[in-house]
């Protein structure tokens, strides 16, 4: 009270000094002044919305506003972020503990996510606080998080939002060159201005957020019009077409499914496979529990399928001192000894020069059992015998059977023709990985019991250069079956001891077979014998017409059924029959396709403005539409947008493939694409052959027949969200990781929900997460495969010898 006394005074004293009026007004303005200081923290962000530099009271207010507001649905394009440098950023952030929690966070549902950003949201609105300011190094002056410092909510949202990351922890990384140029190219996606849309870069130190240039996307990541038609096409149709599983199912009625349901769970924990195969392990191929109990080998059963009733949930080992691939067109001459550590063909096959060991590589000096002195000049002799074969102008698609290490198919390269090339996994040890390990197509795969996954007169030439396959036994069973994925008009290359070595045991088989082969009506073309080689080669030649079999006095081989379908071929036993060919010229193998390479822009001229296409449309615009979308989608996006060094990308896969599309347009690149076409998608694999593609059947719930770390580079359209239906993702996802080589991309288009789910699955392998975007519900991944495998071990009793 005292003191209020003395204040009272010390006013009054001051009366001498100012007038009443004056007083008033200063004490007036005082506390207007006061009102003003007290209300400026409750004024609406909107009245602030238009300033340059607002407080940070302020940013936080208009981030949490903006994260409401601001979405790829609102927007024509969507937001991507880049994260130039995660490491460095993690130092220079308030706390760095935070920063790994949120970037190794699962992300939760759409349910979960709104209800904690609701209640946040309502929290800073009643509290006023700016507490998360201090918490978040990642609020910029302008309110928007930056990548991996960012809300909660927004690190996890599929809220149409990308996330390009640029680099991972150390410990996940491949240890060489090639994967830290790829990284560095990854880090500088940002800098494609046409590529991406608004990019944000944190490079945050501890006293200030530097505002990122901010450049419009372009449309390669979800394309307008009718591009962005087929981008989100994701209940797709049969259209005109059967799917494989109807009919093999057709041909076989008692073929058993092997899908099972994923469990959904959230949380992922991975082992290494314990297996007798080692890191060479193929699942259907090594299951040495079912090939034990086989009754019979005669017709080779222990080599085809036998898939565990569920797929392994384990990954395989690497082989140690495993390296980063030599790229083509090197690796077709030399590859590192320790990504392929076998030595049993270099002792068995190395005087017919189909491999050496030199160093620390296997050097492939291009020879094979018949082509001592090299696959050229062997395909030189093969079209200088018969010109009408011409590769790589009448020739495009050609069947090696019996491949060895594939030097036959990997040097037809060089003459535009493209070899599927099969041999299977026995004795001699490693022959398919050592070609899919040089660059060259190939599966494992045997003449046994049951069809090859090809549709039927699709190759141009079938090749066999003594690929030890008893074709004239049991009415030329086998020899029947090249006769159905024999395009009419097409050759058969047989150079083996039959043709040219004349001891008893090769005449008889040469008689049988010049008997079977006319039957057959199969002309003889040529038979020669190459002096550099001293091997003799026989091409025949496939009807092109049915004028011959309607000739025939005797009806052996016995023409197929009219209800026995060529292109059912997935788990469907052979028959010693063969199929008519087809005259009608809206009929698949009618005509002879265009030369490569018009035969690969032009629809098939078998289909039908009146077929309905897989996309809803008539069938030849489906195919057109199809092959522009992916072209832009190439030229505009994977080729620059994603970080990958295609130098470093030769063995491609497309999952789920529909015309061919994705494999059409990397035509300029040097890679090979396998087209895989799922038996429960619409069978389009004929048009992608066709075009002078080529491809396989397959169900995604068993394994693949190839060797793992076999493929550069695995693409899934729209794959995962259909198998998950009846597929188990995990196994699966392991599949992926068996299939892909370290330092390897995987590329995901697919739904958003879908594109979540994979992201955190990835993320449990220990992956390097590329690009990662959602719009409108759909969404696209690109991940990297790296070198970690787990500690823990599975035994897979099934695999054990």
């Amino acid at each position: 009270m005292a003191q209020g006394r003395n204040v009272k005074t010390e006013g009054r004293r001051s009366s001498s000094y100012f007038s009443a009026p004056v007083v008033i007004f200063f004490v007036a303005l005082g506390l207007v002044a006061v009102w003003m200081t007290m209300s400026s923290s409750t004024v609406p962000v909107q009245d602030f919305s238009h300033e340059e530099k607002p407080t940070e009271k302020q940013s936080l207010a208009e981030g949490d506003t903006r994260k409401a507001e601001t979405n790829t649905h609102d927007s024509p394009e969507g937001v991507i972020q880049v994260n130039s440098d995660i490491n460095t950023s993690q130092e220079n952030n308030s706390d760095p503990q935070k920063n790994e929690n949120l970037s190794g966070k699962s992300t939760e549902n759409n349910g979960q996510e709104n209800h904690e950003e609701k209640s946040k949201e309502g929290e800073d609105s009643r509290n006023g606080s700016n507490e998360n300011v201090k918490e978040d190094a990642g609020i910029g002056k302008d309110g928007e998080s930056q990548t991996g410092v960012g809300s909660d909510e927004e690190s996890r949202s599929d809220s149409k939002e990308t996330k390009v990351e640029g680099s991972t922890d150390a410990s996940t990384q491949v240890d060489t060159n090639d994967m830290s140029n790829e990284k560095n190219q990854s880090d500088k996606v940002g800098d494609h201005e046409e590529k991406m849309g608004e990019i944000q870069s944190n490079s945050s130190s501890s006293n200030e957020m530097n505002e990122q240039p901010k450049v419009q996307a372009s449309t390669e990541i979800s394309p307008g019009g009718a591009q962005s038609e087929i981008l989100n096409e994701t209940s797709t149709e049969n259209g005109a077409w059967s799917t494989q599983a109807i009919e093999s199912k057709n041909e076989n009625e008692g073929q058993q499914s092997s899908g099972i349901q994923n469990n959904g769970a959230s949380t992922y924990s991975w082992k290494v496979c314990n297996v007798s195969a080692g890191p060479d392990y193929i699942p259907c191929l090594d299951n040495l529990e079912a090939i034990r109990k086989l009754r019979t080998t005669k017709h080779y059963e222990h080599r085809e399928r036998h898939c565990p009733e569920e797929g392994p949930t384990c990954l395989v080992p690497l082989p140690e001192g495993y390296r980063q691939p030599i790229e083509w067109p090197q690796s077709r001459e030399k590859i590192w000894y320790y990504n392929v550590p076998h030595t049993k063909l270099v002792e068995v096959k190395g005087h017919q020069n189909w491999v050496k060991v030199s160093g620390e590589y296997l050097i492939f000096p291009g020879g094979g059992t018949q082509f001592k002195r090299g696959a050229p000049h062997y395909i030189d002799f093969i079209e200088e015998i018969a010109p009408d074969i011409a590769w790589g102008k009448h020739i495009r698609m050609v069947l090696d059977v019996g491949c060895g290490v594939a030097s036959f198919g990997g040097y037809l390269f060089d003459k535009d023709v493209l070899t599927m090339s099969l041999a299977p996994k026995d004795e001699h040890e490693a022959q398919v990985q050592f070609a899919l390990e040089r660059g060259i197509p190939a599966i494992s795969a045997v003449m046994g019991t049951k069809r090859l996954p090809f549709p039927g007169r699709v190759f141009d030439v079938i090749h066999c250069a003594r690929c030890r396959v008893p074709w004239h036994i049991e009415g030329g069973k086998l020899l029947l079956e090249l006769n159905r994925l024999l395009r009419p008009g097409g050759y058969f290359v047989w150079s083996a001891t039959p043709v040219y070595q004349k001891d008893e045991e090769n005449a008889g088989i040469w008689k049988e077979m010049s008997t079977l082969l006319k039957n057959m009506c199969w002309e003889v073309v040529v038979i020669n014998k190459d002096k550099v080689n001293r091997v003799g080669v026989a091409v025949f030649r496939k009807p092109s017409s049915n004028e011959c079999y309607e000739k025939r006095q005797e009806n052996s081989p016995p023409l197929c059924k009219e209800s026995d379908d060529p292109n059912a071929a997935w788990y469907v036993l052979l028959q010693a029959c063969m199929h008519k060919v087809p005259v009608d010229a809206s009929e698949p193998g009618s005509q002879w396709p265009e030369q490569w390479p018009q035969r690969l822009d032009k629809p098939p001229y078998w289909l039908k403005s009146t077929q309905v296409g897989v996309y809803g449309k008539a069938a030849p615009e489906d195919f057109s539409a199809d092959y522009e979308h992916w072209k832009h989608v190439i030229a505009n996006s994977y080729l620059n947008g994603m970080g990958i060094s295609w130098s470093s990308v030769r063995n491609v896969m497309d999952m789920r493939s529909v015309y061919g599309g994705f494999a059409a347009a990397l035509k300029d690149l040097k890679v090979w694409v396998m087209n895989v076409v799922p038996i429960d998608s619409p069978d389009t694999l004929p048009i992608i052959y066709e075009r002078g593609l080529f491809g396989i059947y397959h169900d995604w719930c068993e394994s693949f027949n190839t060797y793992p770390r076999s493929y550069d580079l695995l693409h899934a359209d729209h794959l995962f969200s259909k198998i998950n239906k009846r597929c188990n993702l995990l196994s699966v996802l392991a599949e992926v990781d068996r299939i892909l080589r370290p330092g390897g991309k995987l590329i995901i288009r697919d739904n958003s929900e879908t594109i979540i789910e994979m992201e955190n699955m990835v993320k449990s392998l220990h992956w390097e997460i590329r690009l990662s975007y959602s719009k409108e519900k759909e969404g696209l991944l690109c991940a990297v495969k790296t070198m970690w495998r787990p500690n823990e071990v599975e035994t897979i009793i099934s695999a054990i010898a």
